[in-house]
């Protein structure tokens, strides 16, 4: 289970998110290597509550941290944020150290563990933090370092923390308001994150023992000197002064684009999303696009951090928020972050392609041998008419077992949206026309997304057009998920072995074209549809795009607006260009 995916995970400590088949999180986890903990999860043995989750995971994602104190953080932001229901199974007699200043009635320092935190006016909680042994280390040394109250209750007289100067004899003595509040606001300066106080503070104890001879306990404080860089690591994640932004990079590898986007709401990395696809033109302008596209329907947050090769003023003036490029510091480090997981991301798609081409080749001498017929090339196609609006076609193109993704076609339809064997006979005739006039190679094997009636509507348009290509037909289950192949000679029915390569590879083919269908369907919903529609019209380049994209929002507000508001960003010419193809192709 899961084998090809877990073999491209990194061995890097990480926050993962199991999915169901409904795309909800079902739990949330931390590692010190996101490979082991996800291989121990598919390769061992699991019983009860875990057993059950794991029968429930359909896919599964992870977000790359530097360090394990950022997995753990990124962790329990994530459950806040998703609340999934395996992590209050498992984790229901589980809570995470904190270190608490109790104020009244008198300054005490305490580890503690809530399995629900409060708030408390004469207390404060600071973490938490990732083990146990740190923050009781933390509790010691400062303990040590000042005169907190350390004994339970009020004795009758102080006792040896009192003797040794780490008690101002809270039981028996006035104590100096001024100086308790001193005490306070150092010590939690330094649970914020100053370790200036307590280092000085080290160094002067150290140079004083050190002055007496005292070897041994200048030593145990050299020591805890050393462990302070481990116990106030950054928490890179958790410094945004509780800000709410995004942060976007991308990775480039061999015509795969990979898209990272961060979220931080109030300080906090909460989640992420990437995405990953085939990329032909230049890449710079489609990260801009997507971008200007990401945020249609969304929350826009007052600040988003990208790499400084983006057209920034661009970005700001279709999304009216501030874009900026960090240099350095922690926010250069968040953005570093985003590269690194698109890197991963980009890496391991390709890497998976890779992985399928062997068995792929194979499957498609397998496929030759049930159709009989030698097969090189295959045109996969899938219609969409989703959401009762803008009916649209894709075509994917395989050539022996692997994807040819410059040769993609997407089409628009112009017959009745719900008309699916006209949709089918519409475009099939538009493609295979069309590769007669250019003399363009043609397929082997045409595959329709669909049964019998997709399957005639195809025959009846290779018929006419006098050529000799085999058909056949991929039919889903009620899980929408590849049941069988359909010859279109015969309608004759294969049930292919679920195991088999043949299978994955049809699976393949079929989700490919239904992925890239689907995909364009959405950009013809969104914003995109001004983007892919606006590209067909001579004259109307990048900026003159972006500028419509900004102050219209919709291709129903430029077909409604008037040639005065027009004629603020086109031409006479490229608006009569613009009216005539909205009209003519019924947008």
């Amino acid at each position: 289970m899961f084998s090809e995916e877990l073999k491209l995970v990194p061995n890097k400590p990480g926050s993962y998110q199991m999915y169901n088949e409904n795309n909800i999180i079902i739990y949330i986890g931390k590692a010190k290597n996101l490979k082991k903990r996800l291989s121990s999860y598919f390769r061992m043995q699991n019983t009860g509550k875990t057993a059950k989750m794991v029968s429930e995971i359909a896919y599964f994602k992870y977000i790359v941290t530097e360090t394990e104190l950022e997995s753990f953080l990124l962790e329990l932001n994530l459950i806040k944020e998703y609340n999934p229901k395996y992590n209050i199974l498992l984790k229901d007699d589980k809570s995470y150290p904190y270190i608490e200043l109790i104020k009244k009635p008198y300054p005490k320092l305490r580890v503690v563990r809530y399995l629900k935190v409060k708030k408390y006016q004469d207390r404060l909680l600071f973490g938490p933090y990732v083990n146990a042994y740190a923050a009781r280390r933390m509790v010691n040394l400062i303990n040590r370092l000042y005169p907190l109250k350390k004994c339970q209750g009020l004795p009758k007289d102080v006792c040896l923390y009192y003797h040794i100067n780490e008690c101002l004899g809270y039981c028996n003595y006035d104590i100096n308001k001024a100086k308790i509040k001193q005490m306070e606001d150092e010590i939690i300066s330094f649970l914020k994150g100053n370790d200036a106080i307590i280092k000085n503070k080290l160094i002067e104890k150290l140079n004083y023992y050190s002055k007496e001879m005292n070897y041994e306990l200048a030593l145990e404080l050299k020591n805890e000197l050393n462990y302070i860089k481990i116990i106030l690591e950054k928490q890179k994640v958790e410094l945004y002064n509780k800000e709410n932004l995004d942060v976007i990079n991308y990775y480039y590898y061999k015509e795969f684009l990979g898209i990272e986007i961060l979220f931080i709401r109030g300080g906090k990395l909460i989640g992420s999303f990437n995405d990953v696809f085939y990329i032909q033109n230049n890449y710079l302008e489609e990260i801009e696009s997507y971008i200007a596209l990401f945020y249609n329907k969304k929350e826009i947050p007052k600040l988003i951090l990208v790499p400084q090769e983006l057209n920034i003023n661009l970005l700001e003036e279709v999304l009216k928020t501030n874009i900026t490029v960090p240099l350095k510091g922690n926010k250069r480090k968040i953005l570093n972050m985003a590269y690194e997981n698109a890197k991963i991301n980009v890496i391991n798609n390709y890497q998976k392609n890779e992985n399928l081409l062997y068995r792929s080749k194979g499957a498609n001498q397998e496929l030759s041998d049930l159709l009989g017929i030698n097969i090189i090339r295959i045109d996969a196609f899938d219609n969409s008419n989703l959401f009762g609006s803008f009916a649209v076609s894709g075509m994917v193109v395989f050539n022996d077992g692997t994807a040819v993704r410059k040769e993609y076609r997407k089409y628009k339809v112009t017959v009745n949206k719900n008309d699916d064997y006209n949709t089918m006979k519409e475009i099939i005739y538009r493609r295979y026309k069309r590769a007669l006039i250019e003399k363009s190679l043609l397929p082997d094997l045409i595959l329709v997304d669909g049964g019998v009636n997709q399957i005639r509507a195809a025959k009846e348009v290779i018929d006419e057009l006098n050529l000799n290509i085999k058909i056949c037909g991929l039919v889903k289950n009620k899980d929408h998920k590849t049941k069988e192949l359909i010859d279109g000679d015969n309608l004759e029915a294969y049930k292919i072995d679920k195991t088999s390569n043949l299978f994955h590879y049809l699976t393949r083919i079929q989700d490919e074209v239904h992925r890239y269908t689907i995909n364009y369907h959405k950009q013809l919903r969104s914003k995109g549809s001004i983007s892919s529609i606006l590209d067909n019209i001579p004259g109307i380049g990048p900026k003159r795009k972006m500028k419509l994209i900004k102050n219209f929002g919709s291709i129903q507000k430029i077909k409604e607006a008037n040639k005065n508001e027009l004629k603020k960003y086109l031409p006479d010419k490229t608006i009569s260009i613009l009216k005539d193809y909205l009209n003519k192709n019924n947008i």
